[in-house]
Formats: C-alpha cells, structure tokens, sequence
C-alpha cells in the first residue's frame, strides 16, 4: 500500500469517526499498527491516549475519546451538569456513572471521578446530547442530573452543587414528571422536595 493511499484512509476514518482513529479502524482498514507508529513518529499523527489518535493540528474531544473506549460510560453529576448548561466551568476531571457490575481499565479511569450503581438504574435517564466539540455523547438527562447530585451531594463542590439546584429551577422545559419517578426510584423524593421548596 503506498503512503498516499496510506493517508487518504486515515483521513476518511478521521472523518467518519469525528477526528479520532482508532487503531482496531486502522487495522481493519488494511494500515498495520507499524505504520500507525511511524506516523507519530514523522509527526502525522498524535497518539493521545491507548489505541487513539488525532491530527496533530487537531483539538481532542475528551468526552467523546472516553465514551469509544466503553459502552458502560454514561456522563453525570458535574459533566453531565456541563453539557446541560447547568454548570459554568468545565469540570477539572469528568464524571462518568457505570453499573456496579461493571469496571472500567485504571488506564480509563485514571483522572475521571467514576459512580456506580445498580444495573437496573444505569439506563434511567440516558439521552444523547452533542459535545462542546460537535460530537454526540451519552449523559444523563438534566432530572437524572439533579438526583444524581442530591445523591452524591458530598463528593460535589458547595458552589457547583448550588449553581445547578438554581439553574434547574429556572430551566425551561423541566420534566417535573421524570424528576418526580427518578426520586421515587432513587428512594430521594422527601430530600429533592425540602430542596426544590427552598428554590421555587
């Protein structure tokens, strides 16, 4: 396979995989993981995380690098709170939730804030939202949000927790309905309602 022929499929996967390839891509593409290190090598490529790599004059979107790399991964609490507008800083490490049977590589973890919790909650609320960067992502709905904070109100920073309590009670298009069955499920109805009367 000669260099052009080389590029011209690394530039399609790059396209199709939102600026992201993948060394399993490459290698089903025919561009074996030699050629993938002396692409790095000679600068054409950036290798960014195990398996991944990006244009080297291209930005890397970290939520959508992360969601790859396992199907298990839902973003919440504070990244959740972030892609919903909800929350004016980007978190300095994403949350991501996954089941309590699962677990995740330490090289996958390393550096993100990981919840667990049972199966049978994992799905509730899951929606696809589009990144900062144009990629979509799967968190947890803005309801699914707010339960997951109160739940975990301990690990949240004071301000980001009180920020995002405000910023759903003045948020459009509230789903009181799914905010009310979540509670149930979560068994936090009593707690979500003393802090919704402070706010409402």
């Amino acid at each position: 396979m000669s260099f052009t022929d080389v590029s011209t499929i690394i530039d399609t996967l790059l396209k199709d995989n939102n600026g992201t390839l993948r060394t399993a891509d490459a290698v089903r593409a025919g561009i074996s993981r030699t050629t993938l290190g002396m692409l790095v090598k000679r600068g054409e490529l950036e290798r960014i995380a195990q398996g991944q790599y990006i244009r080297p004059d291209s930005m890397a979107d970290e939520l959508h690098m992360l969601q790859q790399r396992s199907g298990k991964i839902i973003f919440s609490h504070e990244t959740a709170l972030f892609l919903h507008d909800m929350a004016e800083r980007t978190p300095s490490r994403h949350s991501l939730t996954i089941p309590s049977t699962g677990k995740l590589s330490p090289v996958l973890s390393d550096g993100c804030k990981v919840y667990y919790v049972k199966p049978e909650l994992h799905g509730l609320g899951r929606c696809t939202i589009t990144s900062k960067m144009g990629n979509e992502v799967v968190a947890y709905d803005p309801e699914r949000t707010v339960c997951d904070i109160l739940r975990s109100r301990s690990r949240i920073d004071g301000q980001v927790f009180a920020e995002a309590m405000k910023s759903y009670a003045a948020r459009k298009g509230r789903n009181w309905n799914n905010l009310r069955d979540y509670a149930a499920a979560f068994r936090i109805t009593k707690l979500l309602r003393q802090y919704l009367e402070v706010l409402t």
